[in-house]
């Protein structure tokens, strides 16, 4: 008996519609009807196969381990190709590796460790900048002082100093 009329006869058995396995098992019920009726190749990849196989013979009290080794019996090498069986999918670019690595990161930590670099920038930046501000002269742009008697106006000249005392 094959895998899909083991599943069938289950599911009857126990008296549960597919919508209701549909349900359950979080697959969508032409997946159900076409796994009953040996048709594979609804899913993208073996993966998906073995894995709602497992769900679904779980589901019905079966023994998952038997059913799947009568699967990959049924099947062969096919159970393992499903990849091939499924329409081409596009090729991967750039974008769909990024958002691959960024999906695997935790937020939580990821967060924490970009605040303490933050945090670790701005002292270094902060510890340059004083030590900049230390080592620089605060008067070398400013130019020589014009000396004359009489009142000069404020802030143009300076005062002349006061006549040495003998």
């Amino acid at each position: 008996m094959s895998v899909a009329e083991q599943l069938r006869q289950a599911r009857e058995a126990k008296k549960l519609t597919v919508e209701q396995v549909a349900e359950f098992t979080k697959v969508r019920a032409d997946h159900v009807r076409a796994v009953e009726a040996g048709d594979y190749t609804v899913f993208t990849a073996s993966v998906y196969l073995r894995g709602f196989i497992r769900t679904y013979s779980s589901l019905l009290k079966l023994e998952a381990p038997k059913i799947l080794a009568d699967l990959d019996a049924e099947l062969g090498e096919a159970a393992r190709r499903v990849d091939e069986l499924a329409p081409e999918r596009p090729s991967k670019g750039l974008l769909d590796l990024l958002t691959l690595q960024f999906s695997k990161l935790n937020l939580r930590k990821t967060v924490i460790l970009l605040s303490i670099a933050a945090g670790l920038l701005l002292i270094v930046v902060a510890v340059f900048a004083w030590h900049h501000y230390r080592t620089t002269d605060p008067l070398r742009d400013l130019k020589p002082g014009i000396y004359q008697k009489g009142r000069p106006l404020p802030g143009e000249k300076l005062p002349l100093p006061p006549p040495p005392k003998k």
